[in-house]
């Protein structure tokens, strides 16, 4: 369900900012759009798993926030963002 360090990575990698940046909106809402689409795959063979399903709505809520912050503060990277993920179809 959780994601391994050489996936983050290149998670990182593919949405940094900057040189040594590791916590940027985009790179947080990168791990958890991975993380999430995991454990949605999870929740296929495993329906009844309702404590892993409050986690899944605590970081689906997390990335919310941190996309609207995104998109508050500078849209053209929001909608850059958006287009690289899939999100918002």
């Amino acid at each position: 369900m959780s994601i391994t360090p050489e996936r983050k990575q290149e998670l990182i990698q593919q949405f940094k900012v900057h040189e040594k940046d590791t916590g940027s909106p985009e790179v947080q809402v990168a791990i958890l759009t991975e993380r999430i689409n995991r454990l949605t795959e999870h929740f296929k063979t495993h329906k009844k798993d309702l404590h892993s399903r409050r986690g899944l709505l605590q970081m689906v809520n997390r990335r919310k926030k941190l996309l609207e912050y995104l998109r508050n503060t500078d849209v053209e990277r929001y909608r850059k963002l958006i287009a690289r993920l899939g999100l918002r179809k």
